[in-house]
């Protein structure tokens, strides 16, 4: 069809920024659901651009799904959108398939046209059951359920910023091709902040960043990391539940521009063997009110004795929740201590490869800095394990557990193996889903060698959840 016949929404990136920045300001301050509800009904019903909403959702090893809706029956039928879950793997049984999608009018975003195409705006979903109550496989509603109950508990306001680290590689396919090809191609021989101002990982980092920044997430600093085409793009904070879909949105549109531009954006923990992996560290904070709960000046490292409490939960429980941190085969071969992998179970103010560090703050920007999370983590789980457990877990009865010589394991069965076993993973958990993710993590596993050795196998890359299609998987 020509363009001229076609009348679709496309805005400029200074407008989308406008509009998403309200958006957020209205989730941040918890405005009422039934009115923001009506506002975006009100708003789709009168743009006429608008040809198709996107619902977004995540299964339980954090894979995001897209669902185009006709805008037309959207807003006629959203009080009853249904699905094959059983075709999400690690929900529904074949026999018990149909699962709702609520929506979440509050996660609505304006996006570019020329990365998502014309006519579109996203807006993330909740994954219920038949009967319209909270399904336990979607861990962004459990996420945001627990969150909702500290605030209308104790006033806590859960905040969280994600470092997330990735490779820039030649072609589109790169990952899916990997057990054909056995490689992966740099496009930038350059390092940590250094490289050419228009070569391809600059470019692609910059497009990356306007594309962020035209989407609220309000960006910090951008740049090349240590490895040879590895980059990081920072923004801001954000409440828990946003912090955990702009993870998602990082990730979907990096890989779509890197798509664009005829090459890989690869979240794999360790894609290169002899470089620096992908870490995505996980700064996170409690505030009551404008207090910043994990602040005290007279505190050790400045920080209070509160935020120390929660340090000893995570640190006590370390291994129980590792394979929710570390999910995949490949993520083990990160944690190797001679690039400053972070598999030690302590806590540091400048030890980086402790678990837990300590970065300098001050009232406003005083964190636990998780340092041992892989960027193909599902970032819902990563960050409901944390807070659930600095919050609510248990505290282990070890000597001086900030610094005692623990590590994490070396390879994805023991981490498995932990996990099956730890009460306090089913109790955060249900040992329905816990049984879920292990089957899932150990399908995977039972694909690849438990020694890694000292090259990245196709196996481990083949059945990664961020790779999956079934093509791949009959392949074995």
């Amino acid at each position: 069809m020509s363009p001229e016949f076609r009348n679709f929404l496309t805005l400029s990136y200074e407008e989308l920024e406008e509009l998403n920045l309200a958006a957020k300001a209205d989730r941040m301050n918890r405005v009422n659901p039934d009115e923001i509800r009506e506002k975006r009904l009100k708003y789709l019903a009168g743009e006429k651009r608008i040809k198709a909403v996107t619902v977004l959702f995540s299964d339980l090893e954090g894979r995001l799904h897209l669902l185009d809706y006709d805008k037309k029956f959207l807003l006629n039928s959203y009080e009853n959108l249904t699905f094959d879950g059983s075709s999400i793997r690690g929900f529904t049984a074949q026999k018990e398939s149909d699962l709702r999608l609520g929506i979440d009018w509050s996660a609505f975003y304006w996006v570019p046209a020329d990365i998502f195409g014309s006519g579109k705006v996203l807006i993330f979903g909740t994954v219920l059951d038949k009967d319209g109550s909270p399904y336990s496989g979607d861990l962004r509603g459990v996420l945001k359920n627990y969150s909702d109950k500290l605030f209308k508990e104790k006033q806590y306001t859960l905040n969280a910023a994600n470092e997330i680290e990735g490779f820039l590689f030649a072609g589109k396919s790169a990952e899916q091709e990997y057990y054909k090809t056995g490689k992966f191609e740099y496009v930038s021989a350059g390092g940590y902040y250094h490289s050419l101002p228009l070569d391809p990982l600059r470019q692609f980092i910059d497009t990356a960043a306007e594309v962020q920044r035209a989407m609220g997430f309000q960006n910090e600093k951008d740049h090349p990391e240590v490895a040879p085409s590895q980059f990081e793009i920072n923004y801001g904070y954000g409440e828990v539940v946003a912090a955990a879909d702009q993870i998602q949105l990082y990730k979907l549109l990096c890989r779509q521009i890197a798509n664009n531009m005829g090459m890989t954006a690869s979240f794999l923990p360790k894609p290169v063997v002899g470089v620096n992996g992908n870490g995505m560290h996980t700064n996170v904070s409690i505030s009551q009110g404008k207090t910043n709960l994990f602040w005290d000046e007279k505190g050790v490292e400045k920080v209070s004795t509160f935020a120390w409490d929660f340090v000893d939960k995570i640190l006590s429980s370390a291994l129980d929740i590792n394979l929710i941190w570390n999910s995949s085969v490949n993520a083990y071969r990160r944690l190797d201590p001679h690039f400053e992998a972070p598999n030690q179970i302590k806590a540091s103010a400048t030890d980086r490869g402790s678990a837990i560090r300590i970065p300098i703050g001050n009232s406003k920007s005083a964190r636990v800095e998780v340092r041992s999370v892989g960027p193909d983590a599902n970032p819902y789980l990563v960050l409901y394990s944390i807070f659930k457990t600095g919050i609510d877990g248990p505290k282990a009865n070890i000597e001086n557990i900030r610094q005692a010589q623990r590590y994490l394991p070396d390879n994805v069965q023991q981490a498995i193996q932990d996990f099956k076993g730890s009460k306090w993973a089913a109790e955060i958990l249900g040992s329905d889903v816990q049984e879920r993710f292990a089957d899932l993590k150990q399908a995977a596993a039972d694909r690849a060698p438990r020694l890694l050795g000292t090259f990245v196998k196709g196996s481990e890359v083949q059945y990664h959840h961020e790779v999956y299609n079934q093509a791949l998987w009959n392949i074995f």
